[in-house]
């Protein structure tokens, strides 16, 4: 009977850490990369109406778009960053979790 309250206060706290969700991750990702097409057509509008060819522009507009994007975007970059990592690092508990309810509760003593 112990261990079947022992199994139901882990299960309690792996669900309490399960980190963003899929939408979360998702929209964070859409909306740095939206961001990024923004900042690249801005670039290659500006450099369109000062008289700039057409490709020459969307060229110029590529390479400058990548370092201001770095420093630009900084913060929903690291967003991204931060839900995929913490996504990872939940799935990783939950599958270490089933590993250890499936072992019997005796991970990592195969010797």
């Amino acid at each position: 009977m112990a261990s079947r309250d022992e199994s139901a206060d882990r299960a309690v706290d792996t669900s309490a850490d399960t980190g963003p969700t899929a939408i979360q991750s998702l929209g964070a990702m859409w909306l740095y990369t939206l961001l990024r097409f923004g900042l690249f057509g801005v670039l290659w509008l500006v450099l369109w109406l000062v008289k700039v060819p057409t490709l020459l522009a969307g060229l110029i507009a590529v390479v400058l778009s990548v370092p201001l994007s770095i420093v630009l975007l900084r913060k929903q970059r690291t967003k991204v960053a931060s839900n995929l990592e913490r996504r990872i690092d939940a799935r990783r508990a939950r599958t270490n979790d089933l590993d250890d309810k499936l072992s019997g509760g005796q991970s990592g003593d195969y010797e």
